[in-house]
């Protein structure tokens, strides 16, 4: 079990690293005011994130499968793939600077080549990945001390840690709540976190996206300041890594819960 539960945990990590990231594009689209070409570009790295996604269900599966083959508890298992969200969540983090810069110049060189695909194959290039490399750099303690939140909605960020400690555990709650079922119920509750993940997307869509990508145009229009949405993008990393710490203690009530409903 040890490898595939290593493979889990690295896997997680980098779908959290990806997420992470994803936050710091409304940096780069109200700096370069390329708003859409900077959404265009960062769509193929959600995608990836989203397709190594559905890679974890297979993954926790197994590590069920074998544990009720064992007659064992996997909690602790299941509890290091959580912990693993939070390492991706801290690394995206310390990567937001360096990823920046890079992104910049993506975003630069996507307006003149006009071709997602021969951008990935120049930046592929050992010269490109040298380049890449010589451009990291480590978050500034200014970052945080800086930070005014008066203007900042504060129930967004409670809905954003909460919605993110859910999508943290949906997959592992489902498979983890098949040991407390009875067997013929067992592949039904298994496949319910499809559901519960996009649920979780649901929600992210309807109450955190449409407030974070008003505060972003205003932005660009001049109508709040740069500082607003650099609060916002910080603020919002932060309730994400609360909500995949917080998904520890919502691990056991979801998975009680969805063993009440298909008992």
């Amino acid at each position: 079990m040890s490898k595939i539960l290593i493979q889990t945990m690295i896997l997680t990590a980098i779908i959290h690293i990806i997420d992470t990231l994803s936050y710091s594009v409304r940096l780069n689209s109200v700096k370069s005011k390329q708003y859409i070409l900077s959404t265009s570009l960062f769509n193929i790295f959600v995608l990836f994130s989203r397709t190594a996604n559905t890679f974890l269900s297979p993954l926790i599966g197994a590590i069920v499968g074998l544990a009720m083959a064992e007659k064992i508890n996997p909690i602790t298992e299941i509890r290091l793939i959580i912990f693993s969200a939070t390492i991706g969540t801290i690394i995206g983090t310390m990567l937001i600077p360096t990823f920046l810069k890079i992104f910049s110049i993506a975003v630069s060189k996507l307006e003149v080549s006009g071709s997602i695909p021969l951008l990935m194959i120049k930046s592929l290039s050992v010269n490109n990945i040298k380049k890449a490399a010589q451009k990291a750099t480590l978050p500034k303690k200014s970052m945080i001390t800086r930070l005014s939140i008066k203007n900042i909605p504060k129930g967004l960020l409670l809905i954003n840690t909460f919605i993110t400690g859910i999508y943290t555990i949906g997959i592992l709650a489902s498979f983890y709540a098949a040991l407390f079922v009875s067997p013929e119920k067992r592949l039904a509750v298994s496949a319910s976190s499809g559901m519960v993940n996009g649920v979780a997307t649901i929600l992210l869509t309807i109450f955190v996206d449409p407030k974070a990508a008003i505060i972003t145009e205003q932005s660009i229009k001049g109508e709040r300041g740069y500082q607003d949405v650099k609060t916002l993008t910080i603020l919002l990393m932060g309730s994400k890594l609360l909500g995949t710490i917080i998904g520890q203690l919502l691990l056991l009530p979801s998975v009680r819960f969805l063993a009440w409903i298909y008992s």
